[in-house]
């Protein structure tokens, strides 16, 4: 019976096709990794759950990535979208629900079958970080919203607040500020992290206000929608009445399908060698999935091709 079951594996191996490198996630990094992968002449299949782009499409304005001054975060992964397609690389939109990380050949399963391939680069990316309080789930859709671009229409002439203090939130409470009535920005230290130039563009919007050392305690609502926020200011308890809040404090890794099966880092990022590779050989990660001093467009780019690199060592071209 063994012996059967191994010739059926064997006959199963002839009609799968092998690939140099899956890579999992369509974003900056998964896009950028395929482009310098298929000039490398490796064979490539790139797969994604969803749209190419990853949350780079739902951002309004990017301004600081070099060459494409203020343009919309959708149109610039059109342009990373545009020169992939213009190589030999395989792309398929199915969601990965299982990789087996063997010693020399690595399976990626999904809801369609099964992929194999001498290495995989995992560029799954991040989630919007919750705020952990008291009716944020019950309100999550109906007032709680973690993407401005994608539900700032809903509010318009309304009032909304923002809770955060880095760039995320600046460009949030800057975007929406465009069609809300009054917005205002939570900042839980007496400081914003954001840059001075989002700082200097929000100061300048006569319906901004912001709020620092500033602490959300709960989300309020009337039991169909958010009419409301507790929160600590500078000590004091009060109610702060809204019609919604959008919380930008964070991102957490996507990294279920690699969980327990490489080393991470702090709060759940991975971590790899200056090559990108994780703690098990020809498995490769990059962009906001890893551990970094710095998350953005033009990083997770470099993240991308700096782990072909590294993947060409690994397969010591």
């Amino acid at each position: 019976m063994q012996n059967w079951r191994s010739r059926f594996r064997k006959k199963k191996m002839e009609y799968l096709k092998m690939y140099d490198l899956i890579i999992i996630g369509g974003g900056p990094a998964g896009m950028t990794a395929a482009l310098y992968a298929a000039r490398a002449d490796l064979n490539v299949l790139l797969l994604e759950r969803g749209v190419v782009g990853g949350q780079v499409i739902n951002t309004y304005e990017v301004d600081n990535y070099p060459g494409f001054p203020k343009i919309n975060g959708a149109e610039l992964m059109m342009h990373f979208s545009e020169h992939v397609e213009q190589q030999p690389v395989e792309i398929r939109y199915e969601e990965v629900t299982d990789v087996e990380l063997g010693e020399t050949i690595k399976c990626v399963r999904t809801y369609n079958g099964e992929y194999e391939a001498r290495a995989i680069l995992y560029c799954a990316g991040a989630s919007p970080k919750p705020l952990g309080v008291p009716g944020e789930d019950t309100y999550r859709g109906r007032g709680v919203s973690y993407c401005a671009t994608c539900d700032g229409a809903f509010f318009r002439g309304r009032t909304v607040a923002v809770v955060g203090g880095g760039d995320t939130a600046a460009e949030d409470a800057a975007y929406l500020a465009r069609a809300c009535k009054q917005v205002y920005v939570l900042v839980r230290k007496p400081y914003m992290r954001a840059a001075a130039s989002l700082q200097r563009k929000l100061k300048e919007l006569e319906n901004v206000t912001i709020m620092y050392e500033t602490v959300v305690r709960e989300v309020q609502g009337d039991g169909t929608f958010v009419n409301g926020v507790d929160i600590i200011r500078a000590g004091q308890e009060e109610t702060l009445a809204l019609d919604g809040v959008f919380a930008a404090i964070g991102i957490v890794p996507e990294t279920g399908l690699l969980k327990g099966k490489v080393d991470t880092c702090t709060q759940g990022f991975i971590a790899t060698d200056e090559y990108m590779m994780t703690s098990i050989p020809g498995v490769f990660a990059a962009g906001d999935v890893v551990q970094k001093v710095l998350r953005q467009i033009i990083t997770a780019a470099a993240d991308g091709a700096v782990a072909v690199t590294g993947v060409l060592r690994y397969f010591d071209l």
